[in-house]
């Protein structure tokens, strides 16, 4: 993918998240539509340090001129800022691999994404919203991610390095634990009656639905 990044100076996590998204880069001196509307990029990023609230504005002009996706990099002190904005961001220090899947999502999506329906579990990926029964289910970001994978893919049975490396990325060095941690906590959020959807497969992995 195509892509403009400002500042020309980024922190490492932001840096190891575009190398993992294999992101062609171009670095933009000074943040403008105009600057931005030279560039044949697919989306925008920015890391909001110094003079943020300025930054976050002119992010604003950005995405309402030229209709261009941007994911801003942004700290917790400048959540009221976005509030107002419909713009994707990641909290600093961003976590490389959050960042690789937020950025390429934004990419690919572009339009509106259909929400996944498995019985009565609902998953929206615009809002990263999961809901069971029609009650809203309290997931972290990896748990709602690798919930999502199992059911874009039901049926197959996926080796946990397989799910390691669809869902947290091929650089992820957590180990096959990592899988089977979230898959016990997912377990229990879905609840005894439908904790069964996920199946485990002896000596190979998992398999959902």
């Amino acid at each position: 993918m195509n892509t403009a990044v400002y500042p020309a100076d980024l922190s490492a996590e932001v840096v190891d998240g575009l190398a993992l998204a294999g992101a062609q880069t171009s670095k933009l001196d000074e943040l403008s539509v105009e600057a931005v509307a030279e560039l044949d990029i697919d989306v925008l990023v920015v890391e909001a340090a110094e003079g943020a609230v300025r930054t976050l504005r002119e992010v604003g002009r950005i995405e309402e001129v030229l209709g261009l996706p941007v994911l801003v990099v942004i700290r917790p002190e400048h959540f009221t800022v976005v509030e107002s904005m419909n713009t994707e961001f990641v909290v600093a220090p961003a976590d490389p691999v959050e960042f690789r899947i937020r950025l390429k999502r934004l990419v690919k999506t572009g339009d509106v994404e259909a929400i996944l329906v498995f019985k009565d579990l609902e998953l929206n990926p615009l809002n990263y919203q999961a809901t069971l029964g029609g009650e809203a289910m309290d997931l972290t970001y990896m748990e709602y991610e690798l919930l999502r994978f199992m059911v874009e893919n039901p049926v197959r049975v996926w080796s946990r390095e397989q799910l390691l490396s669809k869902v947290w990325g091929y650089e992820y060095y957590g180990g096959a634990r990592t899988v089977d941690v979230h898959v016990r906590r997912l377990r229990a959020k879905l609840g005894e009656e439908r904790s069964s959807w996920i199946t485990t497969v002896r000596s190979v992995g998992y398999r959902f639905g």
